[in-house]
């Protein structure tokens, strides 16, 4: 087996190099294909996808991580969908239940940021000086529900404990945080839906 995840910036790749062998093993093949922000991999999207297509073996899979970004979560997975479906591709959406599939759309509620909110035990080991109440601050309560930004908000609780007063350094922080995360115990759902979708990749 071997995954290609189609990600949006170097901070999904810094998470991602820990949480794909906490969640799928050591022994899986992967590569990161890194775009120059959202708006990029989107509008290389169905190119890319069709370039596979001509292509792509058995043992072959492709997840495509993006960020909600406050864009409407539905309509956006429909894009994702849309697209891969007109590259002649199969999704897991639209797999039967128990087949095979291609393409794994996946999309971080409303950014990558707000899964270090669900492993609030993590957070606290890459910066001691965070709550360890954290979680129960209803600001903070559900990740996916944070508002006016993900990481601004990540920003902010790191610089009032003492951490990055000159601004977040987002793939650092990436890189700190994942390596500690406990993909089972995370809160934030569309992290869960994440770790789910990688799991079936497998079964």
């Amino acid at each position: 087996m071997f995954i290609d995840f189609l990600i949006e910036e170097e901070s999904a790749e810094s998470a991602l190099q820990h949480l794909i062998p906490a969640i799928l093993g050591t022994d899986v093949a992967y590569r990161a294909i890194r775009f120059q922000g959202k708006p990029d991999l989107l509008k290389k999207l169905p190119d890319r996808l069709k370039g596979y297509s001509n292509w792509i073996p058995d043992d072959y899979r492709i997840v495509v991580l993006v960020d909600e970004d406050r864009q409407d979560c539905r309509m956006l997975k429909q894009e994702l969908e849309t697209v891969a479906t007109r590259a002649g591709l199969i999704t897991k959406s639209t797999a039967r239940e128990g087949s095979v599939f291609q393409v794994l759309n996946r999309i971080a509620v409303e950014e990558l940021e707000a899964w270090f909110f669900g492993d609030v035990d993590a957070l606290r080991t890459a910066y001691p000086r965070v709550s360890p109440n954290l979680h129960k601050n209803h600001r903070y309560r559900d990740p996916d529900a944070i508002s006016g930004g993900t990481w601004e908000a990540l920003e902010r609780v790191l610089q009032q404990n003492g951490y990055f007063q000159g601004g977040l350094p987002k793939i650092q922080a990436a890189d700190e945080i994942a390596q500690h995360m406990v993909p089972e115990r995370n809160t934030s759902r569309s992290f869960q839906i994440f770790h789910a979708g990688l799991l079936a990749i497998q079964a």
